[in-house]
């Protein structure tokens, strides 16, 4: 059993910033890569970026220069700092992980429970 607890999602003006965090805990063997994804109202869920476990990243192109991800392994945790925030970046933010649990012989992607971000004008 595997599970992921998101925090720092909020209300926040245009031109702000939020650090959303997300723990993974439970019959973790290893993470591979981590994740954040986000799906406003009407609209397919989006990759926002990922970290693999060796560091290496990507992001979404508008998001590029203004948000950055981070993970600490040793914590099994994965964070997004977002920064000059705009209204279109409302959504609700789900932490994704790709995770080899205990008694399991493959990865499987776990997810969090999303956490609402809201951009005001």
């Amino acid at each position: 059993q595997v599970q992921l607890v998101e925090s720092g999602g909020g209300l926040v003006q245009a031109g702000g910033s939020l650090r959303l965090s997300c723990a993974a805990s439970g019959s973790i063997v290893i993470i591979n890569t981590m994740g954040w994804y986000r799906q406003a109202p009407g609209k397919q869920r989006e990759l926002v970026a990922v970290i693999t476990s060796v560091g290496s990243t990507n992001y979404l192109d508008s998001v590029k220069g203004r948000f950055a991800i981070s993970r600490d392994n040793a914590k099994h945790s994965v964070y997004l700092q977002m920064n000059s925030l705009k209204p279109e970046d409302t959504a609700v933010y789900y932490c994704n992980a790709n995770v080899r649990a205990i008694g399991t012989g493959w990865f499987a992607d776990y997810w969090g429970q999303g956490t609402q971000v809201t951009v005001s004008s």
